[in-house]
């Protein structure tokens, strides 16, 4: 790669990467492998820079392979590990904690309690405001496929958060 296509990479990079991150974080729940996966989709899109034609679909390109980098993650032996439920240091309860941080919280606990494909369609569709053809795309499956994950998504995650659902309906 060149010193231009160097300096084009380097401004894109610059201006999404903490859009991409917090997409990342949104799929998996975890700041970490957010980092992780965030930093695998630029590899990608750095090692592939020469080919892309169309640099207005960088963000498609990059949440493509964003989706597929959780997916694949997710089905890793060592992922099926789970985290300790009680955390040897407990924060603080304050009283100045603020709804929207709760609501964030709750509807952050449900999405991980969703399959990652369907949780990948929840974040695409309503998080990041893709159509059904523009999460179709970057998924690259059926309309219809979308659909479906999209309700299963959704009826998962309203099983996973139960009575906490009313709370959501009001925030």
């Amino acid at each position: 790669m060149d010193q231009r296509e160097e300096q084009e990479f380097a401004e894109y990079f610059a201006a999404r990467r903490e859009a991409v991150r917090r997409m990342a974080y949104m799929m998996c729940g975890d700041w970490h492998r957010a980092d992780d996966l965030a930093q695998t989709a630029f590899i990608a899109l750095h090692r592939h820079w020469r080919k892309v034609r169309d640099k207005g679909a960088l963000d498609a390109y990059v949440r493509r392979t964003l989706t597929r980098a959780v997916i694949d993650e997710s089905r890793r032996p060592w992922r099926r590990e789970r985290a300790a439920e009680v955390l040897p240091d407990r924060p603080v309860d304050s009283p100045d904690v603020d709804n929207s941080v709760a609501t964030k919280q709750t509807l952050l606990a449900g999405l991980q309690k969703v399959p990652p494909k369907q949780r990948a369609v929840l974040v695409l569709r309503f998080l990041e405001g893709l159509d059904v053809a523009g999460v179709a795309a970057v998924m690259k499956c059926s309309e219809g496929n979308v659909k479906s994950q999209c309700a299963r998504g959704l009826a998962a995650l309203r099983e996973a958060l139960g009575d906490e659902l009313g709370d959501l309906r009001s925030a």
